[in-house]
């Protein structure tokens, strides 16, 4: 992202869809000042729970997508990760093109691990498909990184990539990734959350080494403000 001009020091950036605020917290390191937001109550606090924990300074509010209002050319950049299929993009970008200040970027990114070529990941997906059989992020297979034909009133293309990477785990921690996950964490009561975990806990023990890497496409796609 920084090559492209995204997260540069004295930055505002607005996060859409932050979730438990993944993508501010490691960005916001290198100087910009990150505002996130998401539909989740849940997400949210997470989100500000792990920022306050890593001593952070990140703005968050429970907001849907669609529903965002920051007076004209607020931010420099806008992102998304790993969420961008959910909105209605008829709604949001042209509000997304009125919140950034002039050429600003709006930069989509997904990193997506592959369930068909990693073993564990599917194990994983196929237990949160017990939980939550309406779960719909299941099934990911690789993509091409194409330009898009949408946006093209508001946008226009400046980059668009894709490529391969072993993303590294213990299982603590991918047990966090996969209950963070909007199948799971954002959909399940609490009772239901804490038997999933206790259940993918002791699959993992069970399938995986105490470190371990999974398989994952990334994307990105860098849109400028016309």
């Amino acid at each position: 992202m920084r090559a492209a001009g995204i997260g540069l020091p004295g930055q505002e950036i607005l996060d859409i869809g932050t979730g438990t605020g993944v993508l501010p917290r490691h960005m916001a390191r290198y100087g910009a000042h990150f505002t996130g937001a998401d539909l989740s109550e849940n997400q949210i606090a997470e989100a500000r729970r792990l920022t306050a924990e890593a001593g952070l300074s990140i703005d968050y509010f429970v907001c849907p997508a669609e529903e965002i209002d920051f007076p004209d050319g607020s931010f420099d950049a806008a992102t998304a990760c790993q969420c961008f299929w959910y909105f209605d993009k008829a709604v949001l970008l042209p509000r997304i093109a009125r919140m950034l200040k002039p050429g600003g970027r709006l930069c989509v990114l997904t990193m997506n691990w592959l369930p068909e070529e990693d073993p564990l990941a599917k194990a994983s997906e196929e237990l949160v498909l017990r939980y939550n059989p309406d779960w719909t992020g299941a099934g990911y297979r690789r993509e091409a990184a194409v330009l898009p034909e949408w946006g093209r009133e508001w946008f226009e293309a400046e980059r668009a990539e894709a490529f391969d990477l072993r993303v590294p785990f213990t299982r603590e921690s991918w047990n966090g990734r996969m209950r963070a996950c909007r199948g799971v964490e954002a959909s399940l009561p609490p009772e239901q959350v804490a038997a999933f975990e206790k259940e993918h806990l002791a699959l993992l023990e069970k399938t995986a080494p105490e470190q371990f890497s999974v398989l994952h496409q990334a994307t990105m796609l860098v849109l400028r403000k016309k």
